[in-house]
């Protein structure tokens, strides 16, 4: 491991110097700090403490059987090899989940983030949320539609989507990042093959080629002046991960 940049967010890792001399297998980041996963399983963190970099309090569980982290902005999520979840960092992004604690104790299949808040999907289709309520954190309000058969969750800035194995979709989060789609409700009820997002808007794609949109007007959330184009049969050509993929490759 070699690090360098500002300390106060990462570029230092002196302290952590032999720890990091070998082994490491994988590199996670919050906006200030890192976390490196070795291949023992155990998790070495360094940067700014408030953003991720301290992670002393949960260290005895973070010393083996880690298999993957995720990160919000300030936070991190380690899931364990017993499909439980470990969380630290900034509490606001995610990085205190002790109120849904004893549903992360076991059969998490997958963590999504956004930049506030976590949404762990576990093997019965269930989701566990935790993070800013502002920002997804807080799912209360679509609670049954998370009770089981969620196949997919995708995220904006500051809301979820959940993919359905039935083809709906249930939303929650900052009603302005796409957390609220009830104006096209009655169009997400099935049929829905894929969810793509922006920053703050959500489209899906419905099997039959048709293409629904919600969330902010300016970044997607509205499709009103396209909308005869978008009704005769879409087909998209990869997915948002791709397009993320290209526009780090040309710094877009």
């Amino acid at each position: 491991m070699i690090t360098w940049g500002d300390s106060g967010y990462g570029g230092n890792s002196k302290s952590q110097e032999q720890l990091l001399a070998d082994g490491v297998q994988c590199i996670y980041a919050t906006d200030s700090a890192f976390a490196a996963l070795r291949e023992d399983g155990s998790v070495i963190t360094w940067g700014q403490k408030e953003g991720g970099g301290d992670s002393e309090a949960v260290q005895e569980q973070l010393k083996s059987s880690t298999q993957r982290i995720f990160s919000s902005a300030e936070a991190f999520a380690a899931l364990r090899s017993d499909a439980s979840v470990v969380t630290w960092g900034c509490p606001k992004h995610g990085g205190d989940s002790h109120l849904v604690s004893s549903q992360l104790q076991t059969d998490v299949q997958y963590i999504h983030s956004s930049p506030s808040a976590f949404a762990a999907l576990k093997k019965d289709g269930s989701v566990v949320t935790w993070g800013s309520s502002n920002a997804g954190g807080n799912s209360t309000s679509v609670q049954k539609d998370l009770a089981e058969g969620v196949h997919q969750i995708f995220s904006t800035s500051n809301a979820f989507a959940a993919l359905k194995s039935a083809g709906s979709v249930a939303c929650w989060g900052n009603p302005e990042s796409g957390g609220d789609s009830s104006l096209v409700k009655d169009q997400l009820t099935e049929g829905v093959r894929h969810v793509y997002s922006t920053l703050t808007a959500f489209a899906a794609l419905k099997t039959d080629g048709l293409v629904v949109t919600w969330g902010n007007h300016d970044q997607g959330g509205k499709c009103d002046a396209v909308k005869d184009e978008l009704a005769c049969g879409v087909e998209v050509t990869w997915t948002r991960e791709k397009q993320m993929e290209i526009g780090q490759k040309f710094n877009l």
